[in-house]
């Protein structure tokens, strides 16, 4: 098993205890209410303790991500089970690490108190990813609990708007001057009980915190101790603005092999640092927000939410749906003399429209994915769709040849084989050609290019493929 493996792995074990353990508990106490037996109520509540002890103790053993992904994994009232046997203590991390729609179920089920208690053990940039979902009254409570310092960061990390470096940036970071020797920096990091995490390397600043360099520890703790750190900074570090987009930073993260990354204001001046591990949780975020856009769903979704929350998420690009296949229906309707006449159209028909779906699905998420990455401009778009055009009348022409081909043999008709490879290779142009213009559209309108992007391209090769080939059956055979 691969090192990759054994985290998922670990996880799905912990799981499986957990739901055994939840098992266990009721049957045993099904089993307990149904028995006749003196002190019935002692023995229930003896029972009932025992597995919740076990379950706690359980519980404590696990990273806060790892339970973050045992509730999102159980029924509701499972759920709210295993969370209140949570101590208090780790409740903040835990909101921090479930889904948006597992925590919004989680914050309702606690009291005012509580939620100021978890909210209060929070660093000010986590606090400001957990701020939108919390009531009012309790961000209140929590900011008036704050030093002045800490007021001043969460303000900052709060106006910066999502997808953002400033979104993405903390505060926690260790910074030096340029004019001491690395002894004193290393007798001054002995101070410290342990170093924010991610540090990988030191922020060299000047007295009005302007960034002067970054020290990387790994140089700084082989080279000679009475050297300046001046000597052996890097004097022209990659410096990112907490306005950036934060799909360049993590472009920037991926190409450099960075673990951290200064932000800086307009005047150089150091305000916080962005970690690999924010980074990649923006890439793993964005990722499923793609594939749920191009689903047509509105929001990230609690699988076992109530039937109409789930309802009212899915309900938009399903009625878009429904008027497509509608307008489907009447293109088929209008050659309905056509089929009728030649009924070899309606076995063939839904061919087309399939290769022709699977064909623009394929542009459109290479499309969408070089929009993500940064290779796509607005001046490349007539490129790209030359390209997916050529691409398109190749895999046209052989294809279409091949089903055009078996067409000619089932049905001993060599015009409905021409028809067939003329319609495949229309379809697959028309596919190519949505799969460039709808991303590109959307981008420019400023949407999410994969929104509903699945939804759409099938919906045009559907009535288009259905209109072709009917049409050219209409003129060629009938």
């Amino acid at each position: 098993m691969s090192e990759l493996e054994q985290p998922r792995e670990n996880v799905q074990a912990h799981l499986k205890e957990v739901q055994d353990l939840l098992r266990r508990q009721s049957l045993v106490e099904t089993l307990v209410h149904r028995q006749e037996m003196p002190r019935h109520e002692l023995v229930d509540a003896l029972v009932h303790r025992q597995h919740v002890a076990e379950l706690t103790q359980k519980l404590e053993e696990l990273h806060p991500a790892d339970i973050a992904y045992i509730l999102e994994a159980l029924p509701v009232d499972e759920r709210l089970f295993v969370w209140d046997l949570v101590k208090a203590e780790r409740d903040g991390e835990i909101l921090l690490e479930v889904s948006d729609a597992v925590r919004e179920s989680l914050i309702e089920t606690m009291a005012h108190e509580e939620l100021k208690a978890a909210a209060e053990q929070l660093d000010a940039d986590e606090l400001a990813d957990l701020a939108p979902d919390l009531p009012d009254a309790v961000m209140e409570d929590v900011y008036l609990s704050l030093d002045v310092e800490e007021r001043a960061q969460l303000r900052a990390a709060m106006s910066y708007p999502e997808g953002t470096v400033g979104a993405l940036m903390d505060f926690d970071m260790v910074t030096v001057r340029e004019d001491v020797r690395l002894e004193v920096v290393l007798r001054y990091l002995r101070r410290f009980t342990e170093l924010p995490d991610h540090t990988d390397k030191l922020y060299v600043v000047d007295r009005e915190e302007a960034v002067r360099g970054v020290l990387s520890l790994r140089r700084m703790l082989v080279c000679d101790p009475d050297a300046l750190v001046s000597e052996i900074m890097n004097d022209d570090p990659l410096l990112l603005r907490p306005d950036d987009k934060a799909e360049d930073a993590a472009t920037a993260f991926e190409r450099y092999d960075l673990v951290s990354a200064p932000v800086v204001s307009s005047d150089d001046r150091l305000i916080g640092r962005v970690t690999v591990a924010a980074v990649v949780d923006y890439i793993r975020e964005e990722s499923e927000a793609e594939l749920l856009n191009q689903a047509g769903l509105r929001e990230e979704e609690d699988i076992f939410a109530p039937v109409l929350d789930s309802v009212r998420n899915r309900w938009a690009w399903l009625a878009v749906n429904l008027v497509t296949a509608f307008i489907a229906s009447r293109v088929i309707g209008v050659f309905e003399g056509a089929i009728e006449k030649l009924v070899a159209l309606a076995a063939l028909m839904p061919i087309v429209a399939g290769i022709g779906g699977n064909s623009g699905n394929q542009t459109i998420t290479m499309i969408v994915r070089a929009m993500a990455v940064g290779q796509i401009s607005h001046e490349s778009g007539k490129r790209l769709l030359k390209k997916e055009v050529g691409v398109a009348l190749i895999n046209g022409l052989v294809w279409g040849g091949l089903l055009g081909v078996m067409a000619w043999l089932l049905y001993s008709n060599a015009e409905l084989g021409l028809v067939m490879t003329l319609a495949t290779t229309l379809n697959l142009l028309l596919a190519a050609s949505m799969g460039v213009i709808i991303p590109t559209t959307m981008q420019r309108l400023g949407r999410d290019p994969a929104l509903g992007a699945s939804v759409m391209i099938t919906a045009c090769t559907d009535s288009g493929g259905f209109f072709i080939f009917l049409g050219l059956a209409s003129i060629f055979l009938l």
